[in-house]
């Protein structure tokens, strides 16, 4: 097979003059960082075996709600919209929001900050280099375990909740707006996660505030990784990101709105998704399923990569706090309902994920007790 990872000049360059490369992804140290694509001495990493590369099984539009519906004066309305995002999460784990309240001026400036953060010179992104002990920062590799095959992509990981854990000196200063914006963009993206774990609970037939207090009130977590996917000589051959359920509550992701490369796992299928103008797509992830039990699916997905055009998306992340003990709600169990899922804090289960790296939804899967007949429907 021809090699379609070529250094680039400047890593050509290098090597003639005998100088080292920075300590990246895939070279055994877990948690080094970027950029795999442009440094990494083992190119062929990064491609997929033939059963894991990409393939699409064509597109779709999953479903949008508008928003603006849940506040009509009409009931049938709000009861349709509502009834629209219950089907959606006990049958797809993913939606879309439309007229959702987050200024459109503010996502795509957002998005466009970032994507200036990400064509710097190398220099000042490795100014922000996660270490090993944590993904705060600058990076490009998901996982520590040993042999995986890497992604096509960069990211840049922060927190934004709860407060003490918030470090505005580990956010780029460059460009200039970038904090101002993150602080901004995050503040909004929150209210509009509060708007939907109210829907959430209701659909459930819970109390309305009972999911977030279920994720620790004021106490939740939250976290944003700006997901960057270089122009990729050969994208039949890799992935931007792995197939993987989002370990956390829900993510609310804002797409590149030019150049898509979202897909969804659906009935074994890999289905590409067309993202809304000025839309969040809205994905469930595994702590929902878990509370729901299993009522609310999280979803497998993944993201190509484009041969032409870069592609930068934001993802926001709304999580339970993270030494709380997550189990099914009692409301939701019964002897003809067992529990599915034993209690685990969200720190215990995200540190199994990170530790493994992308890798469907075997976690969460792994979790089901094996006590009842309904199990087997999750398997």
């Amino acid at each position: 097979m021809i090699d379609p990872y070529n250094y680039s000049p400047q890593i050509s360059k290098n090597k003639k003059n005998n100088e080292q490369p920075p300590d990246v992804a895939g070279t055994g140290n877990p948690g080094s960082t970027s950029v795999g694509k442009r440094y990494n001495p083992h190119p062929n990493r990064y491609v997929k075996k033939p059963s894991n590369r990409p393939v699409s099984s064509g597109s779709v539009n999953i479903p949008v709600i508008d928003m603006k519906d849940l506040e009509s004066e009409e009931l049938s309305v709000r009861r349709k919209a509502t009834g629209m995002i219950n089907s959606a999460c006990r049958e797809w784990g993913f939606f879309q929001v439309v007229n959702h309240g987050v200024s459109h001026e503010l996502m795509a400036r957002s998005r466009e900050a970032w994507r200036g953060f990400f064509v710097l010179p190398m220099e000042e992104k490795l100014s922000y280099a996660n270490k090993p002990s944590t993904y705060e920062g600058y990076g490009s590799r998901l996982g520590v375990e040993k042999g995986i095959s890497l992604d096509w992509s960069d990211y840049f990981y922060l927190h934004w909740l709860p407060v003490e854990m918030r470090d505005h000196n580990k956010w780029p200063s460059l460009p200039v707006s970038c904090r101002v914006l993150v602080a901004e963009y995050s503040k909004e993206v929150v209210k509009l996660g509060i708007k939907l774990m109210k829907i959430f609970s209701t659909n459930l037939g819970l109390e309305e505030n009972h999911l977030q207090e279920a994720f620790g009130g004021d106490e939740m977590s939250a976290c944003m990784r700006i997901n960057y996917y270089p122009k990729c000589p050969q994208p039949d051959l890799t992935l931007g990101l792995s197939p993987h359920s989002d370990p956390g509550g829900f993510t609310l992701l804002l797409p590149d709105q030019d150049v898509s490369g979202l897909q969804v796992r659906r009935v074994d299928r890999w289905i590409s998704v067309n993202s809304a103008p000025n839309a969040f797509v809205v994905n469930l992830g595994d702590q929902l399923q878990i509370v729901s039990n299993a009522n609310y699916k999280s979803v497998e997905h993944r993201v190509m990569v484009n041969s032409e055009r870069e592609r930068v998306s934001l993802a926001f992340f709304y999580n339970p706090k993270v030494d709380l003990l997550m189990k099914p709600a009692e409301q939701l169990v019964s002897g003809a309902e067992p529990p599915l899922y034993p209690a685990m804090t969200f720190d215990e289960y995200r540190l199994y994920i990170r530790t493994r790296g992308p890798s469907g939804k075997s976690q969460v899967k792994s979790l089901i007790k094996h006590n009842s007949p309904r199990c087997l429907m999750h398997e």
